[in-house]
């Protein structure tokens, strides 16, 4: 499995698996991003950044059974890297889609992007990487990802507390930033937060 920390990524670069050498995506990146193939990536196709991945799941994948779901559920629980799921979305696996969007978004708390082709996906992996070099202070969106992602382990104990998954963690640290304010949170503050049930669980764990 890859964690977070064993591959560096170099500025501007993306690190592709070794199995899409000579592919479409590859070739359409060249020229636009460096792309250094590298074996070993696992379960990861693309490195954007060191927190950032991407895996690609293929027409090919969609038809063939639920291998790709294994493999994004085992990801998923391996990893604490910030997975962006990119599935070729056609005439012919558009009827699995709705099936991969739950599992993704839903039940994994992924990024999903539907892309008709290679072509497509290597366009976005472009602007994925320019945008990974921007200033995202200003996006309200992706700096309440980052907040979770940056943290996983404290995401993961905010979740041990009764009554508390993973949605109502992620709100609860969107709140309070951090465990020691959410300790000292009043009851009050809770409840404007997770409702008086699971507010009065908190305050008394």
């Amino acid at each position: 499995p890859v964690t977070a920390g064993s591959i560096v990524v170099p500025y501007g670069h993306v690190i592709g698996n070794e199995k899409w050498r000579g592919s479409e995506i590859a070739q359409r990146l060249q020229g636009k991003i460096r792309l250094i193939f590298e074996d070993g990536l696992g379960l990861v196709d693309f490195h954007l950044s060191n927190r950032t991945c991407i895996l690609y799941i293929s027409e090919a994948d969609l038809v063939a059974g639920d291998e790709f779901k294994r493999r994004l559920v085992r990801f998923r629980n391996a990893s604490s890297l910030g997975g962006i799921v990119i599935v070729e979305r056609t005439q012919i696996s558009s009827q699995y889609f709705l099936a991969v969007q739950k599992l993704v978004v839903l039940e994994l708390g992924m990024v999903l992007l539907p892309v008709a082709n290679q072509g497509e996906a290597s366009q976005l992996i472009t602007q994925l990487v320019r945008e990974q070099s921007k200033d995202h202070s200003s996006n309200p969106f992706l700096r309440k990802q980052c907040s979770q992602l940056a943290e996983p382990s404290v995401f993961r104990t905010v979740q041990q507390i009764p009554g508390v998954g993973k949605t109502k963690a992620l709100l609860l640290l969107q709140q309070f930033g951090s465990i020691h304010r959410l300790c000292n949170a009043s009851l009050k503050e809770l409840e404007l937060v997770v409702g008086q049930t699971v507010a009065q669980q908190i305050y008394s764990f």
